[in-house]
């Protein structure tokens, strides 16, 4: 199983399986770009509460 492009587009990749989503799609034409675009742009889940 391989989860490479899911990493890339989803922070917190094991919370989001865990809970069931959601999902950020991949920009793969960013893959590999040689900025920042598509490594540190994809919205991120909100914090747990403490």
């Amino acid at each position: 199983m391989a989860y490479g492009s899911l990493f890339l587009a989803n922070p917190g990749l094991p919370r989001r399986l865990a809970s069931g989503g959601p999902f950020n799609a991949a920009d793969k034409a960013t893959f590999y770009g040689g900025d920042h675009r598509g490594y540190t742009d994809y919205p991120a889940l909100p914090a747990l509460p403490a």
